[in-house]
């Protein structure tokens, strides 16, 4: 006869939906209601974790909610699939024999019949079953983790978005299932060694430009320009572009959980000195950034006050109604320069030195005695001596204070190699307007940052205070109060 008065709860949870259908849950809600049916319980609840592992220790919503209710007297009954499906946290299922003594409650599953609570062989049973569900997911874990870390020392993509630069279709077609929807879909498969031609000669354009004196917002003008776009369809912005620079990826180096292992399989975008050099100017803490909008004049910040004790730089600003741009001392001394006038007084004065038959004599000399070859093969078996320390400390090998010394060691000396591998990628940014038959082409093609680099690079501008008056060409404009220094 049918109880009126036998109140039961169903709990379901599948920790992994792959096709976001929530096909496992809803087979398992139909076995616990018809185990509910054959005993005569009313289901006045039903509570689903769908996509949720209780070994990951994340928040089960509707897993805690029961158990808020139950300690209200909802329930006296929870079915589950499987006790695996309630816990695999020994201190979750603590927790739950706690609540289910104090409120009487009684646990049933489909997989694992009923399981007493209130009784000490019933707890053990419990205590059992919990243990072996967490080592199955221990195991698994492992299982998972040295797949993905063969994958990645194979240099095999394992997954997910498409790496900007890599993924040639191959003209194959496989099966996708649309999360959500559950609907299959045929996708184009894709050749991840191989470089897609205009992305990857994007990486390596950006590397160039950094490498050059340029910066990470002229990249990403450069890239809404060629039409290029991210993997997933959006506009690149500067810190996804600064992010896309610095991926070992770029040089064929393969990465598990943060730490490079080795080379990949797939083509590099850039080699690996030149991938180094860019790492260390981006990440150099002492890297002059702009988080808000970028310098439109060419001396803004760059050019110096040369009234006595001043120490500070001029901005480029519109005061007292003007029209014209001008340049004034940041401290508030008075005065101004004509922006345009004077930026074009410098540029020629720039394009006139490069233009020199010895402007050659301008760029910096080659680091000398830099062999990339050897530093990348020093570079890997440094790398590959931190594996080895780590493993013997795991294995109980070495002691703590033995692996923290032989670290340190290594860490000190690939922090070396990879500074002279930067050292022997960097350009000087003269480099492609020196010996050019245009000058001024040359570097009028250059965008602002790299004009500004240029101009910190090669010449000093000082901004004496200006006669008053008209000057000898008739104009305002004193040039004589420019004062100009070669840096080299």
């Amino acid at each position: 006869m049918r109880s009126e008065h036998t109140r039961a709860v169903i709990y379901c949870r599948i920790s992994q939906d792959r096709t976001g259908a929530n096909l496992g849950v809803d087979r398992q809600r139909l076995d616990c209601e018809a185990l509910a049916e054959r005993n005569g319980w009313d289901v006045v609840e039903v509570y689903v974790d769908n996509d949720v592992s209780a070994f990951s220790g994340k928040l089960r919503k509707d897993y805690r909610r029961m158990l808020a209710n139950l300690e209200l007297g909802t329930a006296t009954i929870v079915i589950a699939w499987h006790t695996d499906r309630l816990h695999r946290s020994p201190t979750e299922l603590e927790e739950y024999i706690d609540l289910s003594e104090r409120r009487g409650v009684s646990t049933h599953t489909c997989q694992a019949g009923s399981i007493d609570l209130s009784s000490p062989s019933g707890r053990m049973t419990a205590r059992i079953l919990g243990a072996v569900a967490r080592q199955e997911s221990e195991h698994k874990g492992h299982r998972v983790a040295a797949a993905r870390r063969q994958k990645a020392k194979a240099g095999e993509w394992s997954g997910g978005i498409r790496p900007f630069g890599w993924g040639v279709p191959t003209g194959e077609t496989k099966k996708k299932t649309v999360k959500g929807t559950a609907e299959e879909v045929d996708v184009p498969v894709l050749n991840m060694t191989k470089l897609v031609p205009e992305e990857g000669a994007a990486l390596e354009v950006g590397s160039d430009m950094i490498l050059s004196g340029g910066s990470i917002r002229g990249w990403v003008r450069w890239l809404a320009d060629k039409g290029l776009l991210s993997t997933t369809g959006k506009a690149i912005e500067p810190p996804a572009a600064r992010d896309l620079l610095l991926r070992p990826r770029n040089a064929g180096i393969a990465v598990y959980q943060g730490e490079e292992i080795g080379r990949g399989l797939w083509e590099a975008a850039v080699p690996e000195p030149k991938f180094r050099a860019v790492v260390a100017i981006l990440t150099n803490p002492d890297r002059v950034t702009t988080t808000g909008s970028q310098p439109k004049w060419l001396g803004s910040l760059i050019y110096r006050c040369g009234r006595p004790g001043c120490t500070s730089t001029a901005r480029c600003t519109k005061v007292g109604g003007s029209k014209q741009p001008s340049y004034r001392c940041q401290a508030d001394h008075g005065g101004g320069r004509n922006a345009d006038r004077l930026d074009r007084y410098i540029v020629d004065l720039l394009v006139e030195r490069l233009s020199q038959p010895d402007a050659v004599d301008l760029l910096e000399p080659a680091p000398d005695g830099i062999n990339a070859a050897e530093l990348q093969l020093e570079s890997e078996q440094i790398r590959r001596r931190l594996t080895d320390l780590a493993g013997l400390f795991g294995g109980g090998q070495i002691t703590m204070a033995q692996f923290t010394e032989g670290s340190d060691t290594a860490r000190a000396q690939l922090e070396g190699v990879t500074s002279q591998l930067a050292r022997a990628a960097v350009t000087d940014p003269l480099v492609g307007l020196v010996g050019v038959p245009d000058v001024r082409a040359a570097w009028e093609a250059c965008d602002m940052g790299r004009q500004r680099t240029v101009l910190r690079s090669l010449l000093e501008v000082t901004l004496h205070p200006p006669r008053p008056g008209r000057m000898p060409d008739g104009s305002y404009f004193d040039y004589e109060a420019i004062e100009t220094r070669w840096r080299r």
